[in-house]
């Protein structure tokens, strides 16, 4: 008889223990459906696994053949895919391993020791001989293992050797153990299970003796009796496929009774319609169809490639101080992971997840460089100066004022300085100025309530009291270049800033020009040189002071006064240190045009100073005022290399600020003190000094002067004996002459003689 499927469509399959990952190509086993997962869940739920315990750093390990090279291969394009893990090294195991071969592949694991997890599709002996050259290589507790289910939850690859396989994680499809075949197994003997051919071949093995007349010879095993039972004379545990086995069973009889009921219209028996015209793809379908609870009361269904849903327990073996090793549940995978972490034990009862990554996470403020063609490993820099981390790869620059914070996570403002009172920068010129200002202050009371003095009136009072307003004004110039600046301060800074000096070097000036003017023109003649009165020299002096004025103004209308803050000139290295600095807008170049013509004043003062050096002591102030100037240049000579030379400095503003004040000090306190304090001096200690002298001895002093252009004339071409000969000669000769013209020119210019 020819069984009717011989002549029609493949026969359908169902298998209870398959999980290649290449039975689910469709195309190809479009006939095979199974109730076990295939590999590629498993690799999955291996992949979630490694994922949860934070591994992106892992190595595999597959024994030869379709079983671990498939698994490994899913595991590895699965974390493609998905990213974020990275196979360090992909080993395989030959089939028929060389001695030592086995410690080789924990040499090359070695090599990327930071990979310490490593996925394992390998058989049982494979997983024993890996542990033991563990063992023996001192790599105890190094390695992470993660099985798969052909290691599950098995003692046979453990034992002997616990401590190496410590902490290991297994998966296991879900299953549960059949009470109903562990009843229907213990029951069988050797005489009420005769139709399985091997059922006495395992009871010779799981009994440990033999039957027949063999057990009777020496060094034999011992005889069997018969009367063994199976879980009561030798140690029993339900095979993990049973529940699969009797799955598969019941699918396929659970298709055949849904096609029975199609084609025989729920006749009993096997009607001809199912004898006549079988069909392997109508048989598929029905297959393909079924929906059943199964054996562990688990639903039995396939999906379109026929696969059974990925159900899987997650173990761990365990050791306990309280309990011998053992594989413990501790989570389970149902396409999610669920995973209690808690109840995971490491070497030696250790809680705390161990590492298995390539590059430990960079900290805060640092970016990855990530190695190229391995993404999982990086090196970490560190974003420098004003660089924050903007993502996990990059830095980037803060604006440009702000700078990173404390973890360079992001960008926050530069603290904004300006020069405090309290400051030792600004204590100094602030002692100074108020020093100088109560001296000056002192001069002109005195002045005042001494102001019909002889002295008093030889200083000149107008231009005097033009010159104390120009030495008080640089005194209290210190006082707004230290306020905080708003465009007040800002303002007056512009205004006062040269025109203490303009004020002090225009009257300074006039003064030293009217007595050359008056000297020269006594060589020449009696008749008074122009525009000496007090209230000539007033006017000059205002004119000049109106050019600094002018200046000012024009600057006020080209540039309005305004604050701003300055980030550049504390831009320090380090980012921490970064102060920006309140201050007026005024640049070195207008601060110098500012002062240029106050210096321009001086060094004209400075001329005429030198000029007038000739001329007698007594008079005029003429050498008083050459000592002013000529200290006055050393001090801002003194000024222009430190103020220009601390540009680049850190502390410039309080260094440039400091120096300028002071400077500007020095020069009031060097008129001051030169100047008017011996007047000062005279007039409070000494006034028996200040009391007229005789016209006698102001005629003998402008004579001496108007002689000293002949002493000069012919100084070159004879000794000074000589000249000095000639010259009393000829004013014993002319003394009449020449001091009736003196006394003539004395009485123009309206001279009051100096003390």
């Amino acid at each position: 008889i020819h069984h009717p499927w011989s002549y029609h469509s493949p026969i359908p399959q169902i298998s209870y223990a398959s999980t290649a990952p290449e039975l689910s190509d469709n195309t190809r086993y479009d006939f095979f459906s199974r109730v076990v997962p295939p590999d590629s869940y498993q690799a999955q739920a291996m992949m979630d696994i490694v994922t949860a315990m934070g591994w992106n750093y892992v190595s595999t390990l597959a024994s030869e053949g379709n079983y671990g090279e498939s698994g490994v291969e899913a595991f590895v394009q699965i974390s493609r895919e998905t990213g974020g893990v990275c196979i360090a090294q992909s080993l395989k195991i030959p089939r028929e391993p060389r001695p030592g071969e086995f410690d080789k592949i924990i040499r090359r694991l070695l090599e990327t020791s930071n990979a310490r997890a490593v996925i394992m599709f390998a058989n049982e002996d494979d997983i024993r001989r890996v542990l033991d050259a563990a063992r023996r290589n001192n790599q105890t507790g190094h390695f992470l293992w993660v099985g798969s289910d052909s290691w599950g939850s098995k003692i046979s690859p453990v034992i002997g050797q616990e401590r190496v396989a410590e902490g290991a994680i297994t998966i296991l499809p879900k299953r549960a153990s059949v009470d109903a075949f562990d009843r229907y197994f213990r029951s069988r003997s050797l005489s009420n299970n005769r139709r399985n051919v091997w059922f006495a071949e395992f009871w010779e093995e799981n009994f440990n003796c033999k039957l027949g007349m063999h057990g009777k010879r020496p060094g034999s095993p011992k005889k069997c009796t018969g009367l063994e039972k199976v879980g009561r004379d030798s140690s029993y545990e339900q095979e993990g496929k049973v529940q699969f086995v009797m799955d598969a069973v019941y699918a396929m009889a659970h298709a055949l009774h849904r096609m029975h009921r199609q084609r025989c219209h729920g006749n009993p028996g096997f009607c001809q319609d199912m004898a006549d015209n079988i069909d392997g793809k109508e048989l598929l379908s029905h297959i393909r169809a079924v929906s059943f609870n199964g054996s562990a009361n688990t639903p039995v269904v396939f999906n379109e490639n026929g696969d059974a849903p990925g159900r899987y327990d997650i173990f761990q073996y365990q050791i306990t101080n309280r309990s011998t090793p053992e594989y413990r549940v501790i989570g389970t995978w149902t396409n999610k992971l669920y995973l209690n972490v808690d109840s995971m034990r490491w070497r030696r009862g250790d809680s705390s997840l161990p590492s298995s990554v390539c590059s430990v996470p960079c900290r805060t403020g640092e970016r990855k460089k990530v190695v190229k063609g391995v993404p999982c490993c990086w090196h970490c820099e560190r974003c420098e100066g004003y660089h924050y981390q903007a993502s996990e790869f990059t830095c980037e620059l803060c604006p440009y004022e702000m700078r990173p914070d404390a973890n360079r996570t992001g960008c926050v403002p530069i603290p904004i300085v300006k020069l405090e009172w309290h400051s030792p920068w600004a204590v100094i010129p602030v002692f100074i100025s108020m020093l100088g200002i109560v001296a000056t202050s002192f001069v002109v009371v005195t002045f005042v309530r001494y102001n019909d003095t002889p002295i008093v009136r030889a200083s000149g009072r107008e231009m005097s009291y033009v010159l104390l307003t120009g030495i008080f004004l640089c005194y209290a110039i210190t006082f707004l270049m230290i306020a905080a600046p708003d465009v007040g301060v800002c303002s007056f800074r512009r205004i006062f800033l040269g025109l203490g000096m303009c004020f002090s070097y225009a009257a300074l000036l006039t003064k030293t020009n009217r007595i050359h003017r008056i000297f020269e023109q006594g060589k020449k003649s009696v008749t008074a040189p122009r525009f000496i009165s007090p209230a000539s020299q007033l006017a000059i002096t205002f004119s000049l002071i109106s050019v600094q004025l002018l200046g000012v103004f024009v600057w006020f209308a080209v540039d309005p006064p305004h604050t701003v803050v300055d980030y550049g000139e504390q831009r320090t290295q380090d980012p921490a240190s970064a102060r920006g600095v309140l201050k007026c807008d005024i640049s070195d170049l207008s601060l110098i045009c500012s002062l240029g013509y106050s210096i321009l004043l001086m060094v004209t003062c400075t001329v005429y100073a030198i000029k007038t050096r000739g001329v007698p002591e007594t008079f005029n102030e003429a050498k008083p005022i050459g000592f002013t100037m000529y200290t006055t240049c050393i001090v801002w000579l003194a000024f222009i290399p430190i103020f220009f030379g601390t540009s680049q400095s850190a502390e410039r503003m309080y260094i440039q600020t400091t120096t300028l004040t002071v400077s500007l000090s020095l020069s009031a306190s060097v008129s001051l003190g030169l100047l008017y304090m011996p007047k000062v001096y005279v007039i409070l200690l000494h006034p028996e000094q200040n009391v007229p002298k005789r016209k006698r001895s102001f005629k003998a002093i402008v004579t001496a002067a108007a002689m000293s252009g002949k002493l000069g004339q012919k100084g070159g071409d004879r000794p000074n004996g000589e000249v000095k000969t000639e010259l009393c000669d000829s004013m014993e000769t002319n003394s009449e002459a020449v001091r009736s013209s003196l006394i003539t020119l004395v009485n123009k210019l309206g001279f009051v003689r100096s003390f």
